[in-house]
């Protein structure tokens, strides 16, 4: 089933620890976001990629683009202050009935939870990628343990996150009106009263954010090569 992409890209590495947008940074040889836009680029389905960038990237990606033959970003859009913003700025550009909005940032993120994400979403409307919890989760209060929450349901949430284009929109265009920001894009449509559908992913779609992670996603790469 086919769909577009948004994957916002003006971040700016302050918790990596970089000079520089972290999207860029070399892993594997490859930038994180090419590694992350080839996934997307190799997938017949995806119709398109809508990427939301920091100006003073464009020039860098342009030429990264041509060097790994990204060929499926059809459009770039300028980056908002907050990331909610360039998700808006972004979805403003799609145009088919399935939309994702994922993590430039997770370059691990498998094809077929890419699928079961559009299918979930195509008929429900929502449907993100998430793993269950494997730690103990406390709640803590002052530097003493309140309570300990019940494990089995709690899910940790990733990306991508999919939705029929007319609900995410309708979503951000009452967010930005409320003044309310999510902490994900689901969140918005939850706040609709809207129902999200959970597709299990798997525990290496990381999102590369701290120095730690690339040493993570070097691990995981070879562990991927070995496979």
């Amino acid at each position: 089933m086919e769909y577009e992409v948004v994957i916002p890209a003006a971040g700016q590495g302050k918790r990596m620890g970089a000079d520089r947008n972290k999207l860029l940074l070399e892993v594997e040889g490859k930038p994180i976001i090419i590694h992350t836009l080839e996934v997307f680029e190799k997938d017949v389905n995806c119709l398109g990629i809508i990427l939301a960038i920091h100006a003073s990237d464009r020039e860098e990606l342009v030429s990264l683009f041509n060097q790994f033959n990204i060929c499926k970003v059809i459009h770039t859009v300028e980056g908002g202050r907050e990331r909610q913003q360039s998700v808006h700025n972004a979805l403003k550009k799609a145009s088919c009935d399935i939309v994702l909005v994922h993590d430039g940032a997770r370059p691990f993120i498998q094809p077929s939870t890419i699928q079961k994400l559009v299918q979930t979403a195509n008929d429900s409307g929502a449907a993100i990628a998430a793993v269950p919890v494997k730690d103990t989760i406390k709640v803590v209060r002052k530097g003493t343990v309140d309570k300990t929450i019940e494990r089995s349901s709690l899910w940790s949430i990733q990306t991508p996150q999919a939705f029929r284009l007319s609900m995410i929109i309708k979503a951000y265009d009452e967010a930005e009106l409320d003044g309310v920001m999510g902490t994900d894009d689901a969140s918005l449509v939850e706040k609709m009263g809207e129902k999200i559908q959970v597709v299990e992913a798997d525990y290496d779609n990381i999102k590369l954010t701290t120095k730690e992670d690339l040493i993570f996603a070097e691990a995981i790469f070879k562990k991927r090569r070995r496979s």
